[in-house]
């Protein structure tokens, strides 16, 4: 039997986030996904008149090929994949996981090769075509969210299926504000961080690239991030768990990073390359639905009334130029109930506590954007 949440969620990929248009050649990439939302997506996107395409794949399976994965093979791999993503217009991924750190145990020199070598890959889909990417609830999932199944898959599908069409004036108002400052500086327990934005640029974020959405992010002038920031929501990257993390800069780069037991995990994934230790993004989150962390950084990097600042590789449109195989959005929620904290563009007071100040972005305040 049908689930009529598989069908709207699909019309929302397709119709809002995609835009699919006829003759559109998508990619659908799932993993770990029922049937029965692939089948919903191909129908929908047959709907539109496009043409769709199907690669599933399965996190265990994925896991025993990165474990042995060497170089010619992940080299053939990344061609063949680039070839494929040059004939797509759109690309629909679904990435659902019974085990958030499946792949904690493939030694980290595997997991390094792969992320460089299908870097391109990554970067071509990106920028070249018309991109969505969300998670799957899944049992696990509840669980980080300490939520029982049932509660947390109705969870999902309000999140995801929101009408973003509602936070759009204050979104172009974000953006516009944004666009035209300098100077940023935030505040908040052991958070002290001034960089510029100046002539960065910034992009709108409302279902069009990820789902669930809800941000307008932009980059730090690649050498101009100083101070100290605490995030205190916890993060998964390459299936490691990290908790209170905390970053020091000097003249854009890390010079000091902590995360208790995990510290030295921490600093070999910044020591990947010239990159890692500068920031590729900046972003200000108010999703109203999303509240609290649940370890998936699709869904904590949207929380309302968080930032989220990313060692690692800039995007192209909104970006300052860096370059790295690592992208990790490191988030921190500054409304009161998580210590409060304060975001300042150009000396004036644009959130206090999560709650935007100026009254042209209230509306992405979450009593007023649900």
């Amino acid at each position: 039997m049908t689930d009529a949440r598989y069908d709207r969620l699909a019309e929302v990929l397709t119709k809002h986030s995609t835009a699919l248009q006829p003759g559109d050649k998508v990619l659908i990439d799932v993993s770990d996904v029922p049937d029965a939302m692939v089948i919903a997506l191909i129908r929908a996107v047959r709907k539109a008149k496009a043409l769709p395409f199907t690669q599933i794949q399965h996190s265990r399976v994925s896991r025993e090929m990165a474990i042995g994965a060497t170089g010619p093979q992940i080299g053939l791999s990344a061609e063949v994949e680039m070839a494929r993503m040059k004939k797509m217009d759109a690309y629909i991924a679904i990435r659902g996981s019974d085990n958030a750190t499946e792949m904690s145990d493939v030694p980290a020199d595997k997991l390094k090769m792969i992320a460089a070598t299908m870097r391109p890959v990554m970067n071509h889909r990106i920028n070249k075509t018309r991109w969505v990417v969300l998670r799957w609830p899944s049992p696990s999932m509840a669980q980080q969210a300490q939520m029982s199944t049932e509660a947390f898959e109705d969870y999902y599908f309000r999140v995801c299926t929101l009408d973003y069409g509602k936070l759009r004036k204050g979104m172009e108002w974000l953006k516009a504000l944004m666009d035209a400052s300098d100077k940023v500086h935030i505040k908040g327990p052991d958070t002290d961080l001034r960089f510029s934005i100046k002539d960065i640029g910034s992009v709108i974020c409302g279902g069009a690239r990820n789902i669930p959405d809800g941000e307008v992010f932009t980059a730090p002038v690649k050498r101009s991030v100083e101070g100290k920031v605490r995030f205190n929501v916890p993060t998964i990257y390459h299936g490691t768990a990290f908790e209170d993390i905390a970053l020091e800069f000097k003249q854009g780069r890390v010079i000091n990073g902590t995360a208790g037991r995990n510290t030295s995990k921490l600093n070999a994934i910044l020591d990947a390359d010239a990159g890692a230790r500068f920031i590729g993004e900046f972003s200000l989150g108010f999703n109203p639905h999303i509240l609290h962390p649940i370890r998936d950084i699709l869904f904590d990097e949207k929380i309302a009334g968080s930032f989220h600042f990313t060692p690692g590789q800039a995007y192209e449109v909104g970006g300052n130029g860096n370059r790295s195989q690592v992208h990790w959005d490191m988030v921190c929620i500054q409304r009161a109930d998580y210590g409060g904290g304060e975001v300042w563009f150009d000396g004036k007071l644009i959130r206090k506590d999560g709650i935007f100040v100026p009254p042209e972005l209230k509306s992405l305040n979450p009593e007023r954007a649900k």
